[in-house]
């Protein structure tokens, strides 16, 4: 009869040990259902900076409108130095730039400094064009780069740069930026 009984509980221990394993395997699978939707939603942030209309940041892609005013100030940023402020001037752009870039841009600029660092050597950068294209996340300006020596223009140029994105969650990053340099007529392609 005892034995009876204790096979009857047993089993009545197994049946609900059972159960609660079938209920936890469930809510594992629920939990990851859920972490799955969340993690692939799309997810947006409404900037509003001193512009005439709202910018929104997806994690879908990017606009236009964002591609064009990171540029802009990137490019205000890299390309006009002086040299009482190289230290903060290597400092910012490092900030804008990919850890994947990180290494390759830092070594440039630090020659950049080296060169530069207490000599009169000036750069600005006055900007007269741009294009972004937010598929390719590339974004190319125009300008004319002038160069100071003290307060005497050695040179003035008009030139192109492109830079290169990269664009992951709500982040985005500079992963390289170069001049383009035009074909010199009469020279071989």
């Amino acid at each position: 009869m005892l034995a009876e009984i204790s096979h009857g509980r047993s089993q009545s221990l197994l049946k609900q040990r059972n159960m609660l394993a079938v209920f936890a395997l469930a809510l594992i699978g629920i939990v990851l259902m859920l972490v799955l939707a969340l993690s692939t939603k799309d997810r947006e942030m409404v900037l509003q900076p001193v512009l005439s209309r709202p910018l929104t940041l997806s994690s879908a892609g990017i606009s236009p409108e964002y591609l064009e005013l990171v540029t802009r100030d990137t490019a205000v940023m890299v390309l006009n130095r002086t040299p009482s402020g190289l230290d903060y001037w290597m400092e910012q752009v490092l900030k804008v730039v990919h850890p994947s870039a990180y290494g390759r841009v830092k070594n440039a600029l630090t020659k950049i400094v080296a060169e530069q660092m207490g000599s009169d050597v000036a750069q600005a950068f006055a900007m007269t064009r741009m294009t972004v294209d937010p598929k390719r996340l590339v974004s190319e300006v125009t300008g004319t780069v002038t160069t100071y020596v003290g307060t005497k223009i050695i040179a003035s140029d008009v030139r192109t740069f492109r830079f290169r994105w990269s664009y992951s969650g709500l982040s985005l990053s500079l992963v390289e930026f170069g001049e383009l340099v035009a074909d010199k007529p009469g020279a071989a392609s």
